[in-house]
Order: structure tokens, then C-alpha cells, then sequence
């Protein structure tokens, strides 16, 4: 009866120091290559992340240098263009006594600037004669008012051409740099508008001289016949 529970009690300990046997024998044991890969594996995935973050920070500099290249330039001299070739062109609708226009101007040297008729009289002579004289009268005069209002047009087109410049070279963009180049040579076109004018202006006020020093010439003629009496001459 003694010897069974101490017996027992025996059993019980020697099956609690095999429980707790395991528990104590895992004891932590350092793999010096286990860490090294580990510490690789963490390199490369710190790596990875860097390129990522490097990989999106080059997209976002991308689009704004897009945004940039895609952005209007502020400034517009369309307006102040048209203007100026506008006026010009009314200018140069406001020609007197013989306008720019083929039919009248075939009309004009039909009876003025043509041939005399030996009918006519002194005072159709003089009509003719003096017609003429008032065309190249209004033709020079055309010519000056065009020339001063291009001359006074001047300091306009150098203001426009200030600004142009300015914001080519503040362009911050390709579509700015572009808009400011395309306006640069509108600015220009429209001086050779202008220049195209005056040359017009001037040739049609030099053309109706040159044409009133022949009609006058043959209207001599005209006189000199008919006072020799030879119409047919």
C-alpha cells in the first residue's frame, strides 16, 4: 500500500520531465547563412521599391514636361494683325476718281486716256485733259495717305514685335515656342501686306501720270490734225 502511490508519484514526475524535455532542447541556434539570404532577399526588395518610386517619378516628369509642351502661349496679336491689314485695305478702298477695279479702269482709259475723236471740241479736250489731271492729282495724293498710314502703323508693329519676342523666349513649351514663332511670321506677313500696298499705291499713281503725259499727247496730235486739216493723218 506504501510503495504503490510513491510508486505513482514516480511515474507522474518521470512522465512531467519527459514532457518538458522537447521544450527545453529548442534552444535558438544562429545560421549565419539563413540571415545572408535573408538580408539579400530584403536588398532586393528594397531595390525594387526604389525603382518603382523612381519609375513613377520619371511619369510625373514626364507629364509636366507634356503639360508644358501642351500649354497655349498667353498672349494673341491676331487681333492687332488683322487690324493693321484691315486698315490698310481700307485704305487702299478709298482710291478716288479711278478705283482698283479692271472694268472701271478699261472704262477710264476708253474716254480719257484713249484716242481723241476729231469731233471732239476745245472744251471735250480740256474735260479730258483736266479728268486725267485730277486722277493723277488723287492717285499721288492715294499713294501719300497710304504711305503715312503705314509710317504711323510703325511703332504698332514694333510694340507687337517686342512682345512676340518676348514670349518666344519665355516660352515654356514647344506649343508656346511654336504659337510665338507662327506669330513672329504673321507680324511679318503683314508688313509685306503693307509693303505690297504701298507698291501699288505708288505704281498706280506713277501709271496715271505716265497715262495723262500720252493722252495729252495724243490729244496734241488731235489738235495739230484737225488744224492742218488732215483727219485722216
Amino acid at each position: 500500500m506504501i510503495r504503490s502511490p510513491l510508486s505513482a508519484a514516480l511515474a507522474a514526475a518521470a512522465v512531467l520531465l519527459a514532457a518538458t524535455a522537447p521544450a527545453q532542447a529548442q534552444v535558438a541556434v544562429y545560421d549565419p547563412t539563413n540571415h545572408v539570404q535573408n538580408v539579400l532577399q530584403a536588398a532586393r526588395a528594397l531595390e525594387q521599391i526604389n525603382n518603382q518610386i523612381q519609375s513613377l517619378q520619371n511619369e510625373a516628369a514626364g507629364l509636366t514636361n507634356q503639360a508644358r509642351n501642351l500649354a497655349s502661349l498667353p498672349y494673341s496679336s491676331l487681333q492687332t494683325l488683322q487690324g493693321q491689314v484691315d486698315r490698310t485695305r481700307g485704305l487702299l478702298a478709298e482710291a478716288q476718281t479711278l478705283a482698283y477695279d479692271m472694268r472701271e479702269i478699261e472704262a477710264a482709259f476708253d474716254g480719257r486716256y484713249g484716242a481723241a475723236q476729231m469731233s471732239a471740241s476745245e472744251r471735250d479736250l480740256v474735260a479730258r485733259a483736266r479728268a486725267r489731271w485730277n486722277s493723277s492729282v488723287a492717285g499721288f495724293e492715294d499713294a501719300m495717305r497710304l504711305q503715312a498710314g503705314v509710317v504711323q502703323g510703325l511703332g504698332a508693329t514694333r510694340q507687337e514685335m517686342d512682345r512676340l519676342v518676348g514670349a518666344s523666349q519665355t516660352a515654356t513649351g514647344a506649343l508656346q515656342a511654336a504659337q510665338a514663332g507662327n506669330q513672329l511670321l504673321a507680324l511679318q506677313s503683314s508688313q509685306l501686306v503693307e509693303l505690297t500696298a504701298l507698291l501699288a499705291a505708288q505704281g498706280r499713281a506713277d501709271a496715271l501720270e505716265a497715262a495723262d503725259r500720252a493722252a495729252a499727247r495724243a490729244d496734241a496730235q488731235a489738235r495739230f490734225r484737225r488744224f492742218m486739216g488732215s483727219p485722216q493723218q
